[in-house]
């Protein structure tokens, strides 16, 4: 079974995701942030393959991913960096990027590239899900990768249900309908958007990412979700620290305190 889906079948509630882009802070960092994310519990890591114009990224996650192309990051590089990673991390692992670097590298090579490695799942945001359908779909469920869609409070209640009844491993649920980028709480419409989500009694497990920085709004998030996924707090704090452990320990703080 695909390590997503064993994860949410062992767990069900208060999952911690974090995400960091692969190069930054350093171009050889990248495997030494996921063995300390597993170490300090972090139930699932998602790899940034940074791209020069990420349009769903706040300025947190742009400058990561500009400092790591500075570094010399780029799909060949991070796959050879991640060859020998199942041989010490169990967690799943996704690779979340945009569609152009991905094409130009070749679909199929990319995802034979990820099944050689390890990775269980993809994030796309530009992959539109009809799209996906129709020319990606068969390729990603023969190498087992779970293709992890977005949902917004714009997203409407028949293409939510579509996303849930043909994908598989989560849906991520996009707190809001704006970039990336830390939140000290969420007000009542987002959360009036959260208990609707909950409320259509989907199939599939959901995790609430963008904005989750500190306690408030970890917790606001997996009383409505399975848990969050923490992004430009984590990836904030490590260009802060330049070490992962500091970084981590840090952020697991923010989110008790």
């Amino acid at each position: 079974m695909n390590r997503i889906n064993q994860l949410f079948e062992k767990k069900k509630r208060n999952i911690l995701s974090i995400y960091f882009c692969a190069g930054h802070p350093t171009l050889d960092s990248t495997c030494q942030i996921i063995k300390t994310l597993e170490k300090n519990q972090v139930d699932m890591v998602e790899i940034g393959i940074p791209f020069s114009d990420p349009i769903a990224d706040g300025p947190v996650i742009q400058s990561a991913a500009t400092c790591a192309l500075r570094n010399g990051m780029s799909l060949k590089k991070l796959f050879s960096q991640l060859t020998d990673i199942r041989q010490t991390v169990q967690i799943p692992l996704i690779l979340m990027g945009y569609l152009n670097p991905i094409m130009q590298y070749g679909f199929d090579k990319f995802c034979r590239s990820c099944r050689e490695c390890g990775i269980d799942g993809l994030i796309i945001p530009d992959l539109p899900f009809k799209e996906y359908m129709e020319n990606y779909k068969e390729t990603a469920d023969r190498y087992d990768l779970r293709m992890i869609m977005l949902i917004t409070p714009e997203t409407s209640e028949e293409r939510i249900r579509l996303i849930d009844e043909h994908t598989s491993g989560f849906i991520y649920m996009v707190s809001s309908a704006a970039i990336t980028g830390a939140q000290k709480s969420f007000n009542e419409q987002k959360q009036a958007y959260f208990h609707h989500i909950d409320s259509m009694q989907l199939k599939m497990p959901r995790m609430v990412g963008f904005g989750i920085s500190n306690r408030q709004t970890f917790e606001a998030a997996c009383a409505n979700a399975s848990g969050a996924i923490i992004g430009s707090k984590f990836v904030s704090l490590l260009g802060e620290c330049g070490n992962s452990d500091q970084a981590i320990h840090q952020l697991l703080e923010a989110l008790k305190s």
